[in-house]
Parts: structure tokens; sequence; C-alpha cells
């Protein structure tokens, strides 16, 4: 088992240096939540710092207490088909709005999600067998929470009845006409639908390794309302090769995700708007405003607040997932005096069988915690046989505004995430393991790249002062809107470096649809030359171990480039052939919305008439 030492603190003093040396293009505040302090970021092209004050702030909410370690983690039931369409499992999954206990202390929460839960049924797919899922709208005519018209204003139709909202398939290797983009919307009974969108039933081919892929609202501008609301779900490929290794399996492998949300006194979902108590006379600024980020300030782990988890003294597969707004987190797992809230010794530690796009090659023991930023997965298992009879906390140190820096105080820390009790003794024999070697994972070769792409995540400001985040090129370094022409156009069958230069002040998870890639390593800023193609992977800090494998999302910190290798198309008998327009995007959720997302387009050799999505 290979063992890797944490460079995060390293890494981090480092970036920190860059952030507070004057390196060009970095900002150094990108927007904090759920307080007031003023958003600061730099003109696109300045190189200096500059202060931008929005119009309005953010009011600052707090939970009402809850009594925390009360409910038990529930797992998510398992979605089973309504029939078959070409020989094919069919199913019918709707979408619709219904309350849900998330707290003993709380009154049930009015909560969105699928068949009636959240989060949604788990579904389970086998690799290489195709499947046919109808997501169908049964929500009401208004939005459980509030929406902000001026987000992409000009081409949403705000005005019809009904709520919009679209499946996207997380880490599916899918035609474009199933991906769920984010103009592919609908509303209830399909009665309005958005200009991307063209059929009811999506097809999912399965034909990618096994792994833990998730399904998600994507309706452009209310993404970040429909997935905090509650529309998201567990989606598991499997295939007997995995089933043959050995690994914890049937109620010893629990998929969690985890989440941050706010409450209100009544039990309601509370999501903040941007207000002001003074707008200079300025009747035009939107009454709802978007935020630039989301911070709860209670932890969320399949559906119950402040939970816990009780597990025997044995090894456990968790698949977890971050399912939260923008809140990245740092993980380990600490002995816990639960009398006096205090923390002691390191409990047991991870070890990281796979990651989003599947199995790693082997096992990796984390020597330190586990990073996952939102929308990003880890196969993990632990083994709690040394522990038994005691007390565990599933802690989390990251700050809120991740790696960056907020100019203050921490906005919202959660560090407390849920309990885990261990039993006393086993109820059966612990007979999985973990083998030596999990699966192949062919590495793409550096010298097989046929196109180095330069691109960049930056930040501006709208007409109303409000944070906009941005993603550019290495020749419009200033970022281009949604709606702008497509500029990435890998064609099939190629092999494409992306270097993501971050020139904001903080970390940003970057997800690109239809594929998986491999991260190469990461530089500073100061290090990169954007003018010159190819990229020395020995001249690169190496990956991480949660950046091993196969990603389809990959966190890009402040004053640092990011290197991945993505090939378009089945790989070495992985994956498979697919062309049409897909999005790449940061999976902070209010980014993606405002305005941190991008069309690309996979066209077969020189074509490149397809339509955007």
């Amino acid at each position: 088992m290979s063992r890797h030492t944490n460079r995060s603190e390293k890494r981090l003093s480092r970036r920190t240096f860059f952030l507070t040396s004057g390196v060009a293009g970095i900002s150094a505040l990108a927007g904090c939540t759920i307080d007031d302090t003023p958003s600061r970021t730099d003109g696109p092209a300045s190189g200096e710092e500059t202060e931008v004050t929005p119009p309005a702030t953010v009011a600052t909410h707090t939970s009402p207490e809850l009594e925390k370690w009360v409910d038990e983690v529930p797992r998510p039931g398992v979605a089973e088909p309504t029939g078959t369409k070409e020989g094919q499992p069919h199913y019918e999954i709707e979408m619709g709005e219904f309350e849900q206990e998330l707290h003993s202390d709380l009154p049930p929460t009015t909560v969105w999600g699928f068949d009636g839960q959240f989060p949604g049924p788990t579904i389970e797919a086998e690799q290489g067998e195709p499947i046919y899922v109808r997501w169908t709208n049964d929500l009401p005519d208004d939005h459980l929470l509030p929406v902000d018209t001026t987000v992409h204003g000009d081409t949403i139709p705000y005005d019809i009845d009904g709520v919009r909202t679209v499946t996207h398939l997380h880490g599916g290797n899918i035609e474009s006409e199933s991906d769920g983009k984010a103009k592919g919307w609908f509303t209830r009974d399909f009665q309005e639908t958005g200009p991307a969108f063209e059929k009811k039933d999506y097809y999912y081919v399965n034909d990618q390794p096994p792994a833990t892929l998730w399904y998600h609202d994507h309706a452009i501008g209310i993404t970040r309302l429909n997935v905090y609301a509650g529309l998201a779900g567990f989606y598991l490929l499997r295939s007997e090769r995995e089933r043959e290794l050995g690994l914890p399996d049937g109620e010893y492998e629990i998929p969690l995700v985890v989440q941050d949300r706010s409450f209100d006194e009544d039990g309601s979902l509370f999501y903040p708007s941007a207000v002001s108590e003074d707008r200079g006379g300025d009747e035009s600024y939107p009454e709802t405003s978007i935020v630039p980020e989301f911070y709860g300030d209670v932890p969320v782990v399949n559906g119950k607040a402040w939970p816990r988890l009780s597990v025997e003294p044995r090894t456990y597969r968790f698949r977890i997932l971050n399912g939260s707004n923008c809140r990245y987190y740092d993980l380990e797992l600490l002995e816990y005096d639960e009398a006096s809230g205090e923390t002691g010794d390191d409990g047991p530690s991870f070890v990281q069988v796979g990651n989003d796009g599947g199995l790693l090659a082997e096992p990796v023991g984390l020597d330190g915690r586990l990073e996952i930023g939102p929308g990003k997965r880890a196969d993990l298992v632990v083994d709690f046989s040394d522990f038994a009879g005691e007390t565990l906390l599933l802690h989390n140190d990251a700050p809120s505004m991740y790696r960056g820096r907020a100019g203050g105080e921490e906005t919202k820390p959660l560090p407390e995430v849920m309990l885990v009790d261990v039993a006393d003794s086993n109820d059966a024999e612990d007979d999985s393991r973990i083998p030596d070697e999990l699966t192949e994972v062919p590495e793409i070769p550096t010298d097989a790249v046929d196109t180095h792409r330069h691109l960049v995540l930056t930040a501006t400001s709208d007409e109303y002062g409000r944070m906009k985040h941005l993603l550019g090129t290495r020749d419009q370094p200033g970022g281009y809107s949604l709606e702008d022409p497509v500029t990435e156009e890998p064609e099939l069958g190629t092999t494409e470096v992306w270097s993501i230069a971050n020139n904001t002040g903080m970390s940003h998870p970057i997800h690109l649809h239809l594929v998986h890639f491999q991260v190469l390593g990461r530089q500073s800023v100061a290090d990169y030359d954007s003018e010159t193609d190819g990229v020395d992977p020995d001249a690169l800090e190496p990956p991480e171990p949660y950046d091993l494998g196969w990603n389809d999302v990959v966190s890009v910190d402040p004053g640092e480039v990011v290197h991945v290798i993505v090939h378009f198309g089945e790989y070495e008998g992985l994956f498979n052939d697919q062309t049409g327009t897909y999005m790449w995007h940061c999976h902070m959720v209010e980014h993606e919305d405002y305005d941190m997302m991008r069309p690309y387009r996979v066209v077969p050799g020189d074509d490149s008439n397809a339509t955007d999505g």
C-alpha cells in the first residue's frame, strides 16, 4: 500500500506568500457570504489590487441552537426501474416538494427531492449495461427559495409558470443529449423547455469504470437554489470485477453526502440574499440578489443535521460526496469525549481506494487529512477494529473561504461534521480485505498531447458592484460570459493538456462534464509561462493522493496553476466516444450560476457545426 505525506501546509504557506507579495492578477478576497465584509477583486487585467464595495451586504444569520449528535445517519433508498425501454431498465424519478425531518428538535422542513427523498434514491447501475431515466418535474409553480431574476436575465424566461429543472449525471461519460445541460431545462410535465432541451428519456450507457457518480440539478441561473433545496442523489456504477476485490460491501458500504445548511426557527431552510440597508437612492438594485458564496452553519449528512453513525469494530467502505454549495472539507477522524466536547488523539486513518472516476491503481494510505472540494468524491476504507467502544468525531479544519484571505474573522467555520460510535464487538466476522492492486489505470503520456490550452480563473464585478467569477483563456484573461462563443473545441480521439491558472483569491473546484482527466501537477503562477506550450511533470509539484487516478473535479488554489491531461473518447478500453456540446465550470454552484461556466464542444475531426448547449 502506498503512503503519501500530506503537503497541504507547505502548499498553503507558499500560496500565502504569493498572495501577499503582489503576484499580478491575484485578488485579495473573492467574496464573503454570511457577514458584511466587502468583496475585493482585481480588474481583469490591471495586475494591481483594487477594492470593490458592493452596494449591498449579506445579512448575518444564525441557525437555531440544536442538540448535537441526536439522530442516526440514514442510508439513502435505492431506486427501482419502473419498466424497460428497448430492452434496458427504464427509471422514472420524480422531482417534488415534501416535508422531511432533518433534526429531532426542528419541525419538519420543506425540501425538494427525488421520489420523496432528500437526498434522492441511489441509482445502482452495472458497468456495460445501459439504462434510461426520465426525470420528471412535479415541483410547485413558485420556487422554495428567493430567486434573483437579474442572473442571466437577458436569456432566462423568469416570467414563465413553474420551476425550471434539468438533471445532470455528474461524472457520466454519456451522450450530449442526455448530459443535463444548463439550458436543457424543463418545467412541470415538460410544459416549457429550454433551448438545449432535446429528449425526455436520458440514456446512460454506463460504458466507463465503476465509480461513485452523483446526479443533481443543473438549471441555468438557479442551480444553487435547486441543489440547496435538495435536488441531488448518488449514482453507483458497479462491476463484477470490483465485487471480486473483497472490499467491504452490503451494510458495511455506506454512501455519505456531506452538506452544509442553515435553518430558521420554524425548521425551514434559510438561504441568504444580498440586501442593503442603504442603497443610496439606487432603486435599480435587485430586491433579491445572488450572493458570492454560501456557507451554512449546520452540517447535514444524508439529510440529517448534526448526526451520529453507529459502526462495528471492523472495516467499512465510505463513498463520500461533498454535496455542499461552496464549502470545502479537510477531514480526519479524532477520538472524542462527548461529555466535554473535546477531541483527543487521532482516530483510524483513511485508506483511499477510489476517486471521482473509479478505483485507484492501488490503495493509498492518507497520513493526514482528506481534502474534498464541492462536487468531488472520495472512496475510502476505514478500519475501526482498534477503536472498539470508542466515540470518534469526523473533524473538519477547512476554513469556509478555502485557501483564501478573508481579511478578517472566519465567516462560518464548521469543524464538527459527524459523530461515529464504534460498538464493543462485531456482529459478524469481517472477511473483507484491501488488495494491494485494485485496477489498472493507464497513464496518459504527455508526449501524446495534441493541444495545450491555457485557461484562467478570474473575477470582476457587475453593474451592481457584485462579485462575478469568470473563466478565461490566454487570449482573453479577463474572462468570457456563458453566452460568448465556444473557445474550446477538442477533436474526438485527441489528447489535450489544460493548464488552469487561478487569478482569484480563493480555491475553485473545476469540473469538466463528459471526461475524466489525470492531474499532472501544480506550480505557482509566478513560475508559469502561459506563452509556452508543453509541460514537464517532473518540474511540477506532484499530485496529492486525492488527485490520483481519474478525476472530473480538480481544485485550483489561489496563485497556482494546475495542469491536467485529458483524452477525448475511448482510451485503452476505458470510456467511450462521444461528440457534442458539454460544459466546464466551477463547482461552487453560486459561481457556476454567475458566471463561471462555459460550453466546450467535442467535434468529430474537422466538423465544428454542433449546436451550443
